[in-house]
């Protein structure tokens, strides 16, 4: 399975907001783990089996709670069995599909 999730502080006391230490315990408890994993500017995605990303998901969480009085958690997960290799193997399909579509005639230019 993948999942991609979001986990911040909420309520705490940095003065322009900002929760990039917080979430950079999360995301170190992520890679500790040695799941496949990948982080952007708003998710960090890890692949592995349902019991493997979710105590991965609450080690992160709890990693977060440390910075604050609340913590907001946002997932969102591809359950796929029998699936492996998906943290990549869904992005090269879109970008074959990108490259495919752009080689192809225009609609009604059909030789």
């Amino acid at each position: 399975m993948l999942v991609a999730f979001s986990v911040a502080p909420s309520g705490g006391d940095h003065p322009d907001g900002s929760v990039h230490d917080a979430v950079a315990a999360a995301v170190r408890v992520v890679r500790a783990s040695g799941l496949p994993n990948h982080t952007d500017s708003m998710f960090t995605t890890i692949e592995g089996s349902w019991d493997e990303c979710f105590r991965v998901i609450k080690d992160a969480t709890d990693a977060v709670a440390a910075y604050g009085p609340r913590v907001s958690l946002v997932l969102k997960a591809d359950i796929r069995p029998s699936h492996t290799g998906e943290i990549t193997g869904k992005l090269e399909r879109l970008e074959r599909a990108i490259v495919d579509a752009d080689e192809a005639p225009a609609p009604g230019n059909n030789p």
